[in-house]
Formats: structure tokens, C-alpha cells, sequence
């Protein structure tokens, strides 16, 4: 009797203890079907910078469908960087489009607000310069950044000037820069080079301090600033700068005004990309920028 107690007693313990591998087993099952959506990366500004042997490079990625807006602003005098700051509540700006520094009037288009309020059209040094006379078509239809209201929903892109609105979209704003590095140069196009006539007007095969924005494929928008080193120069050419980008992941992407125009300013920090003989950033006043602003502060 005792011996039957003592069978029976052991396949309840069996029995049980199948019971607690097979729960076990079906909850590390379980678990390793959870799918990775669940986990949504947190919409905030990253901010990276890598030293590199010829230049330092700061960048800002700005995520698509954010409280963050990129905008372009404007000011009737050059101003520096800091000085956009006190006119724009903004978490961050970077120079824009060209500029002539003589007149302080823009070679750039610039459009707020669905009106085209910087146009270069009305600078005359520009359009009455015999020697860019040759290339003022192009001039006057160089690359832009827009920013579409559709529907309901902000949309980026990097277009010439001359593109049209896609249907169903409204132009909210737009900065002209250029050219194009990204997916394919267009410095012919836009005028900036004509081999023929040994015209580099960017000097685009050497290195210099650089400023460029980008689209990723999911609609984030990526800042560039490209610093020489003090003492020592360096920077990138246009196509180190288009490669670059590429390693942030941007699928398009417009070169802005750089060498001693280049600057940004992030969280209370301002940042210069040229040095001069000393050693020193030059902190030289732009035409406009972009500001990266949250919803609530957009004006």
C-alpha cells in the first residue's frame, strides 16, 4: 500500500513539474514574438558632432511628424546668428541662402508664409552684373527647401524654384541655396560651374567650411555645419559634403551659403565653421536662416 502511495505521489510531482516547463517554454515563446513596433523611438532633435582630420562637424536631425517645424526667416539687415535668436524663439538656427554682402540684398528666393518676400530679381548688382549675365536663367532657378502644408499634415522637400506645387498641397515656405547635392549635383544647372569658361563659383572641389539641409527617406530634416580647424583649414568640397550626408542618412540634399557665412546656433551655444590666418571663427552677419521651432512657437 505504502508503495502505491508512493508511485501515485511521484507522477503528481511529474506531472506538475511538466506542467511548469511547458508554461515556461510557452512564455520565452511568447516573449520572442513581440514585435519591435511596440517600442516608439522618442520624437527629439539629435545632435552629433565628429572630429574629423580636416574639419569638425556638427549636425541636427530633426524628426518627421515632431512638435519641430524647420522654417526660414529673414531679416531686413544681415544679422548674425545670435541676432536671429533674440528676434525668433528657436532651439536652433543655421545661416540660408546667398546673399550680397555690398547691398545686404538676397540672390536667394525666400518665401514665408506662401508670399515670396526675398526675391532676386530686385537686386540689381545681381541682375545687371555683365559677367553673370550668361547664367542669370540659372541664377534666378537654383534648389530650394519648401515646406508643404497637405492637408493636414507639414511635408519637406528639396526642389528648383521653377517646380510647381504638388497637387493638394499649399507652399508654406521656401529658402533658396543650391545647388542640389543630393540625389544628383546640379552646379551646372544652377550656374555655379561652366568648365569651358573655368567658372567654380563655390569652388567646389576644395575644402572649405560648409552648411547644407537634408531630407531622409521618413521626411526628417538634417542640418549640416562643416567647421575648418583653427591653425590648420581643411573643411570638405561639395562632394565629401554630398557623401556625408549620405552617411546621415539623407536622400536629398541642398548646399546653403557656406564658407564665412556658416554658423549655427543650438541650445544657448553659437557655433562658427570659418577661421581666418589667427586661428579665429569669423562671425560673419547673414540674410536669412532656418530656425528649427517648436509648434507652439512658430510664428
Amino acid at each position: 500500500m505504502k508503495k502505491i502511495w508512493l508511485l501515485a505521489g511521484t507522477l503528481v510531482g511529474l506531472g506538475i513539474l511538466l506542467f511548469i516547463l511547458r508554461s515556461s517554454s510557452h512564455s520565452v515563446l511568447m516573449s520572442a514574438v513581440v514585435p519591435k513596433e511596440t517600442h516608439t523611438p522618442a520624437k527629439i532633435i539629435q545632435y552629433e558632432e565628429q572630429n574629423l582630420a580636416q574639419a569638425l562637424v556638427r549636425s541636427l536631425m530633426i524628426p518627421s511628424h515632431s512638435q519641430f517645424l524647420v522654417t526660414p526667416a529673414l531679416s531686413a539687415h544681415v544679422n548674425t546668428v545670435e541676432e536671429f535668436v533674440h528676434k525668433h524663439r528657436s532651439i536652433a538656427i543655421i545661416n540660408g541662402g546667398f546673399f550680397d554682402p555690398i547691398n545686404q540684398k538676397t540672390t536667394s528666393a525666400v518665401v514665408l508664409q506662401g508670399k515670396l518676400v526675398a526675391d532676386p530679381k530686385q537686386n540689381e548688382r545681381l541682375v545687371n552684373n555683365p559677367d553673370l549675365k550668361p547664367y542669370i536663367g540659372k541664377i534666378l532657378n537654383r534648389t530650394e527647401f519648401r515646406r508643404y502644408l497637405c492637408g493636414q499634415t507639414f511635408r519637406y522637400d528639396i526642389v528648383l524654384h521653377s517646380e510647381p506645387t504638388p497637387k493638394g498641397c499649399q507652399l508654406v515656405d521656401a529658402l533658396g541655396g543650391g545647388p542640389k547635392i543630393l540625389p544628383e549635383f546640379t552646379l551646372v544647372q544652377e550656374g555655379f560651374l561652366d568648365k569651358i569658361n573655368r567658372r567654380d563659383a563655390l569652388g567646389s572641389t576644395q575644402s572649405n567650411a560648409r552648411t547644407a539641409v537634408g531630407i531622409t527617406h521618413d521626411g526628417s530634416v538634417v542640418l549640416v555645419m562643416v567647421a575648418q580647424k583653427p591653425n590648420a583649414g581643411g573643411g570638405m568640397s561639395l562632394p565629401e559634403l554630398a557623401n556625408y550626408m549620405k552617411t546621415l542618412g539623407a536622400e536629398k540634399a541642398m548646399n546653403l551659403d557656406g564658407g564665412s557665412s556658416s554658423s549655427l546656433y543650438y541650445k544657448g551655444k553659437s557655433f562658427y565653421g570659418k577661421a581666418d590666418e589667427q586661428g579665429h571663427f569669423i562671425k560673419r552677419p547673414v540674410k536669412s536662416v532656418l530656425l528649427v521651432q517648436e509648434l507652439d512657437n512658430e510664428k
